[in-house]
C-alpha cells in the first residue's frame, strides 16, 4: 500500500489537477452488466499522464460517473488510482453520496487505501440552506481527518449556488484545501473570504483570467488532458512563465486555441444545457479524442440527443489536433 502523505493544505495544491473520467467496458450502458470497470485502462491513462507532468488527480465526480457507480466498483476503482498513482502525486477520489453517513463511510475507506483526499460534492436531494452545506462538510471533516477535502462547486449538479456567506466560513474548516471551481465570476471576493486557505480551482479554460487576477491562483482543473495532454502542461507552464517575465502572450494564445476546441461542446452555448448530458458530452468528447479509451456511460445518463453527441464529438477531434500541433509557437 503507498504512504500516505501528511495532510495536504492549500500551499500543496499548485498546477494542473486532471479529473479522470470512470473507464467504462463495451456494453456498459446496458443496466443489466455488473461490472463495468476497464481498469487496465484507468491504469494506462494514469500513467501516461504522470508521465506528462501532470499535478494531481481528481476522480469520480460527474463524469467521473461516480452518481452511477455501485458501491462495489466504486471501491475497485479507488483501489486501482491509488495502486496505480504509488504516491507520485496526490490523488483525490469522489466519495459523494445521498448523505452524511454514507459519505463518511466512503471516505473512511478512501484514506484506508491511501487516498489524499476527496473532490466532495453536497448530497443531491434536498437544495440545501448555508447552514446545511457548511455542517455537512464540517461533519465530513471531523469524522476523516486524515483526509484533504476538494469543495466540488457545482451549482447545477448539487442545487446550491455556493454563495460568498459559504466561503466566509468554508475556510474554517482546515481539511478543506481546494475547491473544483467554475467561471472566474466571484473567485477574488471568494478567495478572501475563504481568508486564502482555500485553493480555488478554476477550469483550464478560465485559469489564464483567474492567474491574471490573483497571484493565489495557482491551480486549475482539467478535463481537456484526457483529449490529450499536451496543450494543458504547456498552459500551466506558460503562466508560470509569465509570472515572472510579465509576458502573457504565450499563455493567451494557448489559453485562445483552447477555446477554439470548445466552441461546439456546449448546446446552444448554455451550461445549463449542457449540465443535462454533462456525462455524455465529456466521454463522447473524450472518446472521439482518442487519447483515452473511456468506454460508453452508464445508465441512466446514456441517452443524449445526436446532435449534442456530435457537437462534443467536434470538439474532441479539434482538442486532438491542437494537442498533435503542441508547442504552437
Amino acid at each position: 500500500m503507498p504512504t500516505k502523505r501528511e495532510l495536504l493544505t492549500a500551499k500543496d495544491i499548485n498546477g494542473a489537477w486532471v479529473i479522470l473520467p470512470t473507464t467504462a467496458k463495451e456494453g456498459a450502458e446496458d443496466w443489466r452488466m455488473t461490472d463495468t470497470l476497464d481498469l487496465d485502462e484507468t491504469s494506462r491513462a494514469i500513467e501516461g499522464l504522470i508521465r506528462a507532468g501532470i499535478d494531481g488527480l481528481l476522480s469520480m465526480g460527474t463524469f467521473g460517473e461516480g452518481a452511477t457507480l455501485t458501491l462495489d466498483e466504486k471501491k475497485r476503482f479507488m483501489a486501482t488510482l491509488v495502486e496505480s498513482v504509488r504516491g507520485r502525486i496526490p490523488c483525490f477520489v469522489g466519495t459523494t453520496t445521498l448523505n452524511t453517513r454514507d459519505t463518511i463511510a466512503l471516505t473512511r475507506y478512501a484514506a484506508d487505501l491511501g487516498a489524499d483526499g476527496t473532490m466532495l460534492g453536497i448530497p443531491m436531494w434536498c437544495a440545501p440552506s448555508v447552514a446545511t452545506a457548511v455542517r455537512f462538510y464540517k461533519d465530513v471533516a471531523e469524522a476523516c481527518p486524515n483526509m484533504a477535502i476538494c469543495v466540488y462547486a457545482n451549482p447545477e449538479a448539487f442545487k446550491f449556488d455556493f454563495p460568498h456567506a459559504f466561503w466566509a466560513q468554508i475556510g474554517e474548516i482546515p481539511q478543506v484545501v481546494s475547491c473544483k471551481y467554475i467561471g472566474v465570476a466571484g473567485l477574488l471576493q471568494n478567495i478572501d473570504l475563504s481568508k486564502r486557505r482555500v485553493r480555488l480551482m478554476p477550469i483550464e479554460l478560465d485559469y489564464y483570467a483567474g492567474a491574471r487576477v490573483d497571484e493565489f491562483v495557482t491551480a486549475f482543473w482539467s478535463s481537456g488532458a484526457v483529449c490529450g495532454p499536451k496543450p494543458t502542461i504547456a498552459l500551466r507552464d506558460e503562466v508560470a512563465k509569465a509570472r515572472q517575465t510579465g509576458d502573457w502572450s504565450r499563455a493567451k494564445k494557448i489559453n485562445d486555441e483552447m477555446g477554439k476546441t470548445v466552441q461546439t461542446l456546449f448546446p446552444h452555448g448554455s451550461f445549463k444545457e449542457f449540465s443535462m448530458y454533462n456525462i455524455g458530452i465529456e466521454k463522447e468528447r473524450m472518446q472521439a479524442a482518442g487519447w483515452m479509451k473511456v468506454g460508453p456511460c452508464r445508465p441512466p445518463y446514456h441517452v443524449m440527443p445526436e446532435d449534442i453527441r456530435e457537437g462534443a464529438r467536434i470538439a474532441g477531434q479539434r482538442w486532438a489536433e491542437l494537442d498533435k500541433r503542441m508547442p504552437i509557437f
